[in-house]
């Protein structure tokens, strides 16, 4: 607050945020949740009393937060939809820093190994018949021995992300989901400069099945040790890989 007899400079807001603010009003306020839809751009228009344009870039800025769910048509589910989508809105700017290098590679790993730790121990002391039916899913097709290795991450991807799902941690699974995410592009080139892939993919296959094991005996403690050493060696793998360039790197 300015004192008395002093000026300040008036804060310059764009139009688009005001009209973001008055939507996480709502929001918090209990008024929109999800599945709810919001008023049809005109009426929006009528009702904040701003211009089109602003409308339109409020709601592209929920959507790439993940809080809104555009579709074109006439349909049920046409319209602007307020959703619930933290995972894939934080997985986007967690990769935007990665590579700015706001968020250094080690860093990312050592997050996941502490979530993956947590969730892991969660789902082993609570996962139902149906959470466990769902983990073998991806297991068993990463036992395909003519998998590419792009599609082997995918599913090493998504046995990681039902995991945190099965520990019934919403947020940590939504955690997970980002961080995964973030880390997408540096698995798989880790994946594609590995020479020897063989035994990679059979070490990284016994190490899920090996937690899959420990989660269905409720076995939390191994469950979380086994899911965290996971992380760790293929961080290793990252790590042993840089180096490697870096002395290519030097001799060249």
């Amino acid at each position: 607050m300015a004192e008395a007899g002093t000026w300040e400079p008036v804060p310059r807001t764009r139009t688009y945020e005001l009209v973001l603010a008055r939507i996480e009003e709502q929001i918090l306020a209990g008024a929109l949740r999800v599945g709810d839809r919001l008023p049809p751009e005109r009426e929006l228009v009528e009702l904040l009393g701003v211009s089109r344009a602003a409308i339109r870039e409020a709601l592209r800025v929920l959507e790439a937060q993940g809080v809104l769910r555009s579709r074109v048509g006439t349909g049920p589910d046409s319209g602007s939809v307020i959703a619930a989508m933290p995972g894939a809105a934080l997985g986007q700017v967690l990769r935007l820093h990665m590579a700015l290098a706001n968020f250094p590679v080690g860093d990312v790993f050592e997050t996941r190994a502490a979530l993956e730790r947590s969730s892991a121990r969660l789902a082993a002391a609570q996962a139902t018949e149906e959470d466990l039916a769902r983990l073998r899913e991806p297991l068993l097709r990463m036992d395909d021995p003519d998998l590419p290795r792009e599609r082997f991450n995918d599913y090493d991807t998504d046995f990681h992300v039902m995991l945190a799902e099965a520990g019934g941690n919403r947020l940590m699974a939504d955690m997970t989901i980002a961080v995964r995410s973030a880390a997408r592009h540096v698995i798989l080139k880790a994946f594609h400069r590995q020479d020897e892939w063989e035994p990679i993919v059979c070490r990284l296959r016994a190490e899920h099945h090996a937690i899959y094991d420990a989660v269905a005996a409720g076995d939390a403690d191994r469950a979380g040790e086994l899911v965290e050493a996971h992380v760790r060696g293929f961080r290793r793998v990252i790590a042993e890989q840089e180096e490697e360039s870096d002395r290519g790197g030097s001799q060249a």
